[in-house]
């Protein structure tokens, strides 16, 4: 992997986007690249958006994502998949949950959440999956493991040494968990194989 790569991680707070990034960020490191991450937090603890910057490489100088110039968009929730999708390359790739959190315009009532949040991100880019991430997560007995399930998502489309997803997770993840977020991780990439992108 001599090029550079970089994901977007987007979605709401509370959501796990920042456990996430820092999962990503220690498997890309236990695989032997260059790691550079970012996190804008926003208003994160009302429910605002959060989004998350990781770069991997052999030499990495910025995490900082530039518009059109993620090679993977990962969303924990369609509209903020939407509102970050001309991050994107082209011929990038979109791994968008499939959950709806209001916010708070849709929430008071000034604005409709748009029915076809999906069909315009696959629009936008053709390449696109959308997982049942908190269905999964119920899976394997825990909706808190989603972010897990979308790393695993993840996972199949990045070329990381086998093992370093699992030690990342046994790194930064309390060992009581550790075992369920294996779980949830294997459930995400095993769906997103059959996707077939």
């Amino acid at each position: 992997m001599s090029k550079i790569t970089g994901v977007f991680i987007a979605g709401v707070g509370g959501q796990g986007i920042i456990l996430a990034s820092e999962l990503l960020s220690e498997a890309a490191r236990l695989s032997g690249l260059d790691v550079k991450k970012s996190e804008v937090h926003g208003m994160a603890q009302r429910g605002g958006s959060v989004v998350g910057h990781v770069k991997f490489g052999e030499k990495v100088h910025s995490p900082i994502i530039t518009m059109g110039e993620a090679d993977i968009l990962l969303s924990f929730e369609k509209l903020e998949a939407l509102r970050y999708i001309n991050f994107v390359k082209n011929g990038g790739i979109a791994i968008v949950n499939d959950q709806e959190i209001a916010p708070a315009p849709v929430a008071a009532g000034l604005m409709d959440y748009p029915p076809d949040a999906f069909d315009r991100i696959q629009k936008a880019v053709p390449r696109s999956i959308l997982l049942q991430g908190n269905k999964l997560a119920e899976e394997v007995g825990d909706t808190r493991t989603t972010n897990v399930v979308l790393l695993g998502a993840l996972s199949a489309f990045l070329d990381f040494w086998p093992y370093s997803w699992l030690e990342a997770i046994k790194n930064k993840i309390s060992p009581k968990f550790v075992e369920m977020n294996i779980k949830a991780f294997e459930l995400g990439k095993k769906v997103a194989i059959e996707y077939g992108l």
